[in-house]
């Protein structure tokens, strides 16, 4: 179905009335976006609906206070994808900087190198510790939990109870707030997968002997980054920029302070959004309809309802704020962030926001560092006055030992709901029936991003799924699984850079099927899938018409 062009033209400023649109998006984050970018450079015409009056860029923007910038969240612009890489490039072409790499675990008045080096932090525990920590991994990798289905359990697996206890279970359960052994396995095993005790203790070992010169980061082949590259004024120039192209192009509008009250199906695989803005609704036709908005919220607006719903509704979601801290000092630590493995303090991580850019603070004889808690919208910190949080960052940083709380000259606030998709036990189950019956009545209907398809992925996978998503719309078919990106994903930032080959030309996917060497490059990038196979959509459109 062709619903042609806009009936009026584009302005970021159009918030009323209606229009008709090839493709319509749902949220303005790097997801939302890069599909709109993508779309638009390709001569589709688009309409992005976002609900923050002010920001683009989703849990990737960057906020403004008194000239100082926040990153909520923390974001390195690191991807093997040379497509990812690519498309930042084009985007921002000038505006990149290489930055050091350097985050940290405190505990108990010590730091400790993170990804976690076990050779260093057997030495910083202490001969007593050290060895407990040994027996512990020894016996649990003789003797493994069989049933692995929680975080606890895969953790104890690999590394054994006590390092679990000391690294892995105060912050997890400051993070998710829930116990560990109510946490699905799919977090531990995507987040921490290929990580190695006995293999970062030997490569210690061997280093200590200068026999080995490589970061002792347990991983027997892959190389951690030492640097990384990051926007200037931080993450939210990427995304402004994207918007600002969208714009330009006179092919997207991007609607700000809008919110999806109704997706409708007009019965001939097209669709109706209602969205509500400050000036009233908007109703906008569309032929496809891509979601970056949380699963669970999407379900309650799509009419007709799917089936599904009830399973959707049991989705759960972490949100965070942020306290910022401008400090009388010219810096307090080199870390990107600080990860608080401390119990007596409710903070789970310390960004330092000048690490991440210079130009992120603009006084250079003030430090601005950013507190993070984890919460849910509504609970006693979330709801808490910004001035109460202020002084709760304050005397956490005294407790902490990093900050004398009379330095400190401002503060300021950041909330950001819905920032992390909880895996329990049960929302592998409930994301795949919403998926499938989704897929199976709505083809036309594309769920894109972190939140979009409630999997905890990194800013560049989030991409990734809306690239793809935006070649299957191009290409008139589904081209591509875009719920395989990121499936066996191995830790984030370790590799080189573009180290795998991207996204075929567009003309080549519409006009032609994939040479076996396009094939081969598509899937040798870790977590974009490959092709969906002749016989696997013959079947799907058997189902389909059946």
């Amino acid at each position: 179905m062709d619903y042609g062009t806009p009936r009026n033209a584009f302005s970021s400023s159009h918030t009323t009335g209606a229009m008709e649109v090839d493709v319509v998006i749902v949220g303005a984050g790097p997801a939302g976006l890069t599909a709109g970018y993508q779309l638009t450079k390709a001569g589709k015409t688009v309409a992005i609906i976002e609900q923050d009056p002010t920001y683009v860029g989703g849990i990737s923007r960057t906020v403004e206070h008194e000239g100082y910038r926040f990153d909520i969240g923390g974001h390195r612009f690191f991807s093997k994808s040379q497509a990812v890489v690519d498309l930042w490039n084009e985007i921002l072409p000038d505006d990149f900087i290489q930055r050091p790499r350097m985050s940290r675990i405190y505990y108990e008045g010590k730091f400790y190198s993170y990804p976690l080096r076990a050779f260093e932090a057997l030495s910083n525990l202490g001969v007593l510790r050290s060895t407990a920590c040994m027996a512990s991994y020894l016996w649990r990798r003789a003797f493994p939990i069989k049933d692995v289905r929680s975080f606890e359990d895969w953790t104890t697996n690999q590394f054994g109870e006590k390092l679990y206890s000391i690294f892995f279970k105060t912050y997890t359960e400051k993070v998710w707030g829930m116990p560990c052994n109510e946490m699905s396995a799919d977090w531990a095993a995507q987040r921490i997968k290929g990580l190695s005790l006995m293999g970062a203790v030997v490569d210690g070992l061997k280093r200590s002997l200068g026999l080995n010169k490589r970061p002792n980061d347990g991983q027997a082949v892959k190389t951690l980054l030492e640097t990384f590259r990051y926007p200037r004024l931080g993450p939210g120039m990427m995304w402004d920029a994207a918007r600002d192209k969208i714009i330009a192009s006179g092919k997207g509008v991007v609607l700000m302070g809008h919110s999806l009250d109704r997706l409708a199906s007009d019965g001939q695989g097209g669709w109706s959004m209602t969205a509500n803005g400050p000036d009233g609704k908007i109703q906008i036709r569309a032929a496809h309809a891509i979601s970056s908005a949380p699963m669970r919220e999407l379900a309650k607006r799509i009419h007709p309802l799917p089936a599904t719903t009830l399973e959707a509704s049991k989705l759960r979601y972490r949100d965070f704020l942020t306290v910022a801290l401008m400090i009388d000092s010219e810096d307090l630590f080199p870390d990107n962030w600080i990860y608080i493995h401390d119990s007596k303090v409710k903070v789970g991580r310390v960004q330092n926001f000048r690490s991440w850019s210079p130009e992120m603070v603009p006084d250079p004889k003030v430090a601005c560092v950013g507190l993070e808690y984890f919460c849910f919208e509504g609970d006693g910190l979330w709801s808490a006055p910004d001035d109460e949080l202020v002084e709760l960052a304050k005397r956490e940083m005294e407790i902490l030992g990093l900050v004398d709380p009379k330095k400190v000259i401002g503060g300021a606030v950041v909330r950001q709901e819905k920032a992390y998709p909880v895996y329990d036990e049960d929302y592998a189950a409930n994301v795949a029936a919403m998926r499938h019956e989704l897929e199976e009545r709505f083809p036309t209907l594309h769920l894109v991003g972190r939140n979009g398809m409630h999997r905890y992925n990194n800013q560049d996978h989030a991409m990734m799924t809306a690239m793809l998503t935006a070649e299957n719309i191009l290409a008139g078919k589904r081209l591509y699984d875009t719920w395989c990106v990121n499936e066996d994903a191995e830790y984030h930032e370790a590799g080189d850079e573009g180290a795998e080959t991207g996204l075929p030309a567009r003309e080549a996917a519409e006009t032609r099927p994939l040479t076996d060497d396009q094939v081969a490059a598509l899937t040798s990038l870790r977590g974009v899938p490959e092709r969906l196979s002749t016989e696997v959509e013959q079947d799907r459109q058997q189902r389909k018409s059946a």
